[in-house]
């Protein structure tokens, strides 16, 4: 037993060796990898997601200040939010961070007992921005074992399968994906929606493609355009040339108590599942001038767009 006990003591002194050479001698390069995540190499700003009450609500924090104040607290767990994207071209920006929001509800429960993620697209919608793809989905955070998707072929379908999958809390997060500004979802229809999300105690995301700013019953309206990129982090802090980056979203808020013109820069990590602050000088952002977008001109005999709301108010003459 003797003869055991003594490789067993040098192999132990050998370890506490090399782990105090480790802490103290390392190189530069590699002493950068060290203070921060694995994967990304990027400063964590937080302990991450987690869930809590804010007012009687239950919320998601995002772990971004900008974004929680935004959302009144954290991310709505309980009813309807919409999110906007104001172009086609921006589709791909807001099904994007829709997904985002819809990875961090699944994530926030233990991996054996994550709920499923239910996105119902309208046929519209998919002929336009396309299909969600497995591999991306996948890559993008989301657990592809608990993603239901169902392709209902008018609105009015989608709208029966939602209000169907909201009677009971079996879903992570429930996105209804639609074109434009559809006459059967309106007001009342939003309403309605947003009552079933808060009985089932489920997160509904209207994700809206291409639509102008309408009344409805969500608790908030964000509007989502990309926003500017780069590449992947090195652990020195620099940035791989010709690389792609983690996807950027340029948040602006449109229904909140805390409105942002500027809006909120966001970066999403796949692998951390989680949103990083893209920068304290990203709240601004502006077009890239050696790519400008010229945006076209309103069709003959049709107006240039409808107005913003929240700026004029019409009284009827009272004689």
């Amino acid at each position: 037993m003797a003869t055991k006990a003594m490789p067993r003591a040098g192999l132990s002194a050998l370890r506490e060796t090399i782990a105090r050479i480790e802490n103290q001698k390392l190189p530069g390069r590699a002493r950068a990898a060290r203070s921060v995540d694995d994967a990304g190499f990027r400063q964590r700003e937080g302990a991450g997601e987690s869930i809590g009450k804010v007012m009687g609500r239950k919320v998601l924090l995002t772990g971004i200040d900008a974004l929680d104040r935004i959302l009144d607290g954290g991310f709505p767990l309980e009813g309807l939010t919409e999110i906007r994207a104001a172009q086609t071209r921006d589709a791909g920006a807001a099904t994007g961070f829709a997904l985002s929001i819809a990875a961090l509800c699944q994530g926030a429960t233990l991996p054996d007992s994550r709920l499923p993620v239910l996105w119902i697209g309208q046929a519209m919608g998919a002929t336009e921005a396309g299909l969600p793809y497995a591999v991306g989905l996948q890559a993008h955070g989301l657990d592809m074992r608990r993603f239901l998707l169902g392709r209902p072929r008018t609105v009015q379908d989608a709208l029966w399968i939602v209000e169907a999958a909201l009677t009971a809390p079996v879903f992570a997060a429930v996105i209804l994906e639609v074109r434009g500004n559809p006459a059967s979802l309106g007001l009342s229809e939003s309403r309605r929606l947003h009552v079933r999300a808060r009985a089932g105690g489920t997160p509904l995301l209207l994700l809206r493609q291409s639509g102008a700013e309408e009344a409805s019953s969500a608790l908030f309206r964000l509007r989502v355009e990309p926003g500017p990129g780069r590449g992947h982090p090195l652990p020195d802090g620099g940035l791989l040339p010709g690389s792609i980056g983690n996807p950027v979203f340029h948040v602006i808020a449109e229904k909140s108590r805390m409105l942002s013109h500027a809006g909120t820069v966001l970066e999403w990590s796949p692998h951390d599942r989680r949103f990083f602050s893209f920068g304290p000088d990203a709240a601004a952002v502006q077009p890239d001038p050696a790519h400008p977008v010229a945006h076209l001109p309103a069709s003959a005999g049709r107006p240039g767009g409808p107005p913003a709301l929240g700026h004029v108010v019409a009284f009827k003459r009272a004689s």
